[in-house]
């Protein structure tokens, strides 16, 4: 928004510390006061109703609480689905049931809402599932699991302890499948699509070798000691879960993604939701194409990080008229255009850390806050940087999980993972972890 010659300021509610690194982006304050969270949308409106001409709305949690209908009430444009939609993201089960009956392609599912009936379906397969909790999760209640074990204490997690509250009251198990994995984005106007980009998201919390990772997280989380060699074979068993997360970084474009590929997904995916919903806003599918077909693993409903932060960077067209073409019903005469530049975003998180309430396992369990952060500027020199969790009281500290994502951009991968590795190199804070191979699959040799 910032760079559409058309917009004078960019309010961020409720915002953080990073919000304002960016050309007329200013944090969103009523008497001063930055608004508490994101949950607050009396303030929101209040604001909005003051200060803004149009609304833009990110997260799932204030969406799924009906800001849109609340926006659009008070006659302030908003970007988003209202209120009865947002069961597409909000209930994993309705929507499994939902494409399932419009002819939109998934993996075999079902869904449970007993704990001991999930697992003798368990036991009857060969454990290669995705145990999914049916609600709201921040990305993490989705369990990627190779053996009966994993998928049985995924279960236990979600049904049983309650990791996610009543967002797993419910769950969907479904076949794990195997092929090419898209963060997919489409703009709706309630009856016109237009693709809105693509892009590689990494959602596990560790790659795939890194073992010294996964000890230091067992060990906070478990609060017994492991050796390197003892967590790589309780991995290798299937014993142990690499945990999902709200993403650790992404590559845009999807270098596996043509126009063809592209083609099909609106055909076979986007068109036909928009058909049977009327949906209005940014609809984000997660696809895994398999032999060239595109299935549905889930569907969001707003832009997610870290794909959005790899993938806007690049939009060459005026977001702002975008998104009044997808508010008035235009987008059929709208063009969209992304640069053919490469983005590569890496997530910094707080990891692993021994404090004053011992060790602690990091993201994306529990974790550190108020841990000095240095570098930010310097790194700002070399990439963009996205603030996630960061406050700066007296000089910046961590707030939350995924502190900050560093985003460069190059001709190539290879260019942009060069430049948001050397400016993560930059930054530097207790606890601070990042994945390292972030796109490494398409570049000749790893960084």
């Amino acid at each position: 928004f910032s760079r559409s010659e058309r917009v004078k300021k960019v309010y961020v509610a409720p915002g953080n510390a990073g919000s304002e690194f960016f050309e007329k982006c200013e944090i969103a304050r009523i008497e001063g006061k930055q608004i508490p969270s994101i949950r607050s949308i009396d303030e929101i409106v209040k604001f909005a109703k003051e200060k803004a001409d149009i609304a833009f709305i990110g997260p799932e949690e204030p969406l799924s609480l009906g800001i849109v209908d609340r926006l659009e009430e008070e006659g302030i444009p908003t970007v988003g689905p209202k209120k009865e939609l947002t069961w597409l993201e909000a209930s994993k089960c309705r929507a499994k049931d939902f494409l399932k009956e419009i002819g939109v392609p998934i993996p075999k599912y079902r869904n449970f809402d007993d704990a001991e009936e999930a697992k003798e379906y368990i036991r009857n397969s060969s454990g290669s599932l995705v145990v999914k909790a049916d609600g709201l999760a921040a990305g993490k209640g989705v369990y990627v699991c190779d053996s009966i074990e994993e998928a049985l204490r995924a279960v236990d997690e979600i049904m049983i302890e309650k990791k996610f509250g009543s967002a797993g009251d419910r769950i969907v198990i479904e076949e794990k499948l195997s092929g090419i994995e898209i963060a997919f984005t489409a703009i709706c106007d309630g009856k016109n699509a237009v693709s809105f980009g693509h892009a590689k998201d990494y959602k596990a919390a560790f790659d795939q070798d890194d073992f010294e990772g996964l000890r230091d997280f067992y060990i906070g989380l478990r609060k017994r000691f492991y050796r390197k060699e003892e967590i790589e074979a309780l991995f290798r068993q299937g014993k142990l879960i690499n945990p999902n997360t709200g993403g650790m970084g992404a590559i845009s474009p999807h270098p596996e993604v043509d126009e063809e590929v592209e083609m099909t997904i609106m055909k076979k995916v986007v068109k036909p939701i928009v058909r049977a919903t009327g949906f209005k806003g940014i609809l984000y599918p997660v696809i895994m194409l398999v032999n060239g077909e595109p299935k549905v693993l889930e569907i969001n409903i707003r832009e997610c990080d870290p794909g959005a932060q790899a993938k806007l960077p690049r939009l060459e067209s005026d977001l702002l008229e975008i998104s009044m073409a997808l508010i008035e019903g235009n987008l059929k005469d709208v063009e969209i255009k992304f640069s053919k530049d490469f983005c590569c975003a890496v997530c910094a998180v707080s990891g692993a850390l021994k404090g004053r309430e011992g060790l602690k396992p990091g993201y994306p369990a529990d974790h550190y806050t108020s841990q000095p952060i240095s570098g930010i500027e310097e790194a700002r020199k070399i990439a963009e940087i996205y603030a996630n969790g960061i406050a700066k009281p007296n000089g910046y500290v961590t707030t939350g999980g995924r502190v900050l994502t560093v985003v460069g951009r190059g001709k190539t991968v290879k260019e942009a993972r060069e430049k948001a590795y050397m400016a993560l190199k930059l930054i530097s804070f207790p606890g601070m972890r990042y994945r390292r191979r972030i796109g490494s699959e398409y570049v000749p040799e790893n960084i």
